[in-house]
């Protein structure tokens, strides 16, 4: 199965890296493309040991790049972790803490002026591009991609709207765009190859400018549905499975397949953004990030135990163990970054405002929680390392976690209480020994630190018991 999807996929390919390089010399505003996938665990890709699905072109970046094995997400589920993202803050400090759902369509808005990265790279002189979910606010809200910093926008508004991959609508900027083909059981126009096209007509028309571009693809987040080319085809009798009967967005026949075949397809589109790149020629003055938004689902049918999509770690999306947040991320760059560097970096997504303003030479006008990235991804000396990470999540009755270099502090509630977990990452990456008992002092200590990490929030608060 492998050697047939190898050659499905050979078509866009990515070639060699050169070593990085330093100069005093004035050079070229790089173009950056940051890679969301959405639902992606930290074990799906083949370069994090993934054995049952095949990546070929991910791998390659990660071959000829850097991949990083301690990345984190914003959060455990997606529009709060997409706000730390777009605005460097950690979910103690920033406007979107979990998933508040607005009617008919969107999610609970930031607020008007909220500096983000899109802002930030457009104060630096970029062409600004986001294609895919947004998921932060509702249609005509102070929160919408054109009144955040992006010149284009292309796809799902509304996260909850984004569980269809065969769409009524999707937004082109402030127009809504029909699908009624798509209301009938012939469904047949496919959100992703949409978003895609879109994004590949970005890179081309900008390809004599500097450009920032997102590609927020909500692949393999559920309905687990796609299109039945070759890529499905390879993988249709791959596994052994029932058909998932659960109804609604989520009914799929055969949903090991197709959860595998969304990864290979966003594979696809990946190495078909490094070709694009090479064919503009502007491969060599631009940077290309894939990462993911949290840990992988259970929705649809998917199965994270049958495909290991946590890799080596504990827990899956909505939890704040190591498998609900701790992301892949490669990074790579022809001139700039190098190759083959595997990196324990420990970073996070509010780590990219200052990374890119870094970067550009742009400022960064409201507060963030990031350290740049740029020394790490250039093997540059002085890179700043964070004191702590610290994550909340407001479903399932709040939780909270804290990372401080090996510790990890968990404050969750069970059975009525809230309980507090601590662990050695060095020695238990899986998580499974609580050393709370044993080391009621760092405990204590990092307790402090974490009740000072967040700030209140009109929206999103706590109230509870402590205990051990």
């Amino acid at each position: 199965m492998n050697s047939k999807l190898l050659l499905c996929l050979a078509g866009p390919t990515v070639l060699g890296l050169t070593s990085c390089k330093n100069t005093t010399d004035k050079e070229a505003p790089m173009n950056v493309i940051y890679i969301l996938a959405d639902d992606l665990g930290y074990g799906d890709l083949g370069c994090y040991g993934q054995e049952k699905i095949v990546t070929p072109n991910i791998d390659k970046l990660a071959a000829e790049g850097m991949r990083f094995t301690q990345h984190y997400a914003g959060c455990t589920v997606s529009a709060p972790s997409r706000c730390a993202l777009m605005t460097g803050q950690h979910t103690g400090h920033s406007q979107i803490r979990g998933n508040r759902e607005v009617l008919p369509e969107g999610q609970h808005p930031m607020e008007e002026g909220t500096f983000t990265i899109g802002k930030l790279m457009k104060s630096a002189g970029y062409n600004t591009g986001i294609f895919g979910k947004w998921g932060l606010g509702y249609p005509g809200s102070t929160s919408t991609p054109n009144t955040m910093g992006f010149d284009e926008f292309f796809g799902y508004i509304c996260q909850r709207e984004a569980h269809t991959y065969y769409p009524g609508h999707l937004w082109h900027n402030d127009q809504k765009i029909e699908y009624p083909e798509n209301v009938n059981p012939g469904r047949t126009t496919y959100s992703q190859d949409l978003v895609h096209e879109h994004a590949l007509n970005f890179i081309r028309e900008n390809k004599e400018k500097p450009f920032f571009a997102m590609l927020t693809y909500t692949l393999p987040h559920a309905e687990l549905n796609l299109p039945h080319d070759s890529i499905y085809q390879m993988y249709e009798n791959a596994f052994e499975e029932v058909p998932y009967k659960g109804g609604g967005y989520y009914a799929s026949e055969k949903p090991y397949a197709s959860f595998a075949a969304m990864v290979t397809r966003l594979d696809m589109y990946v190495g078909e953004v490094v070709a694009e790149l090479k064919k503009q020629g502007i491969d060599q003055n631009t940077i290309v990030i894939v990462t993911s938004d949290n840990g992988p689902h259970t929705e649809g049918g998917a199965n994270p135990n049958y495909f290991k999509s946590y890799g080596p770690l504990r827990g899956v999306k909505r939890d704040l163990y190591e498998g609900g947040i701790r992301v892949p991320m490669i990074a790579w760059a022809p001139s700039k970054i190098k190759a083959g560097v595997e990196n324990n970096h420990i970073s996070a997504f509010w780590d990219m405002m200052p990374t890119l303003a870094e970067l550009t030479g742009a400022e960064v006008t409201s507060q963030t929680d990031g350290v740049s990235l740029l020394p790490t991804l250039f093997s540059q000396d002085g890179q700043q390392q964070h004191e702590y990470l610290y994550w909340e999540f407001h479903e399932l009755n709040g939780r909270e976690a804290l990372r401080s270099g090996q510790w990890k502090l968990i404050r969750q509630p069970v059975v009525g209480e809230t309980i507090l977990e601590l662990y050695n990452l060095d020695e238990d990456i899986h998580e499974d020994n609580n050393l709370a008992t044993m080391y009621p002092e760092k405990v204590e200590e990092l307790t402090v630190i974490l009740d000072k990490a967040r700030t209140e929030s009109p929206y999103f608060n706590f109230g509870r018991k402590i205990s051990l």
